[in-house]
């Protein structure tokens, strides 16, 4: 298994944005190789410790990925995204896994990135018949986190309430199956043999930070994250669970 590295900023509002970004989604086998070399330089940016090998093994077993692209083709921010399946006391469980994902610092203020993401997920999601639909991250950086609460009602884990025993069901059987060696159950952490966390300055939390719940909620659980610990975070993909936010990202009003 692979690590799969997150940074993405706290979002204004989509309604009061200037796009300069355009989002594409395509299959990972239809990837070009400058589109490769693009994406791999721009993880660089913001991460220590990525290798061409991890990144290239990790975008291997995706299944597409989106890519923001500038007025000349230049790749300026991307996700990839996978699937997976479980079956949770009896319930079938499609997962949707994000993994690298990087928007460069001069676009921070563009929510393409999530827009074209959601939209692309819950129309996947909406096509789940015979089970429950969830959206499955992993976390180093307070910012993605953040991300969590901006779209959704309920997300796991959170300052608001214990995990309950059902999604912390799922969290520790998503959690094994795509991190055999390197999840922590009982902490729900990430640690990786190898970590790549964060450059200094892109997610650093600052005293004035911590008067936001949710970030210092994310702290306490997740005190290693600037060695590159990940939490791992979960929420459930349907209108209901959006916030009004998350609502207009999606399309629904």
């Amino acid at each position: 298994m692979t690590n799969s590295t997150t940074a993405y900023p706290m979002l204004k509002s989509p309604l009061s944005e200037n796009r300069t970004l355009t989002g594409t989604i395509l299959p990972v086998a239809q990837l070009q190789p400058s589109h490769t070399q693009q994406m791999f330089d721009l993880l660089s940016d913001y991460f220590l410790n990525i290798t061409r090998a991890r990144f290239e093994n990790d975008l291997s077993e995706k299944e597409s990925a989106i890519l923001l692209l500038d007025v000349n083709g230049d790749v300026k921010g991307f996700s990839t995204l996978m699937r997976i399946r479980k079956v949770v006391d009896g319930q079938n469980i499609v997962a949707f896994f994000s993994g690298d994902t990087i928007v460069a610092r001069e676009h921070w203020n563009e929510s393409e990135l999530p827009r074209v993401w959601s939209r692309h997920v819950f129309a996947e999601a909406a096509k789940v018949r015979d089970g429950r639909a969830y959206w499955f991250l992993i976390s180093s950086g307070y910012k993605t986190y953040r991300f969590l609460s901006v779209f959704y009602r309920d997300f796991f884990p959170t300052f608001r309430r214990a995990t309950p025993t059902f999604e912390q069901c799922v969290l520790g059987a998503l959690g094994r199956h795509k991190f055999p060696q390197e999840y922590d159950s009982a902490r729900g952490i990430v640690r990786f043999s190898e970590p790549t966390p964060l450059r200094n300055g892109v997610a650093t939390i600052s005293e004035n930070r911590l008067s936001d719940p949710h970030v210092a909620f994310f702290l306490k659980a997740n005190p290693h994250h600037a060695d590159g610990d990940e939490l791992a975070c979960l929420t459930e993909l349907t209108p209901e669970n959006l916030t009004p936010a998350g609502r207009r990202m999606v399309g629904l009003q």
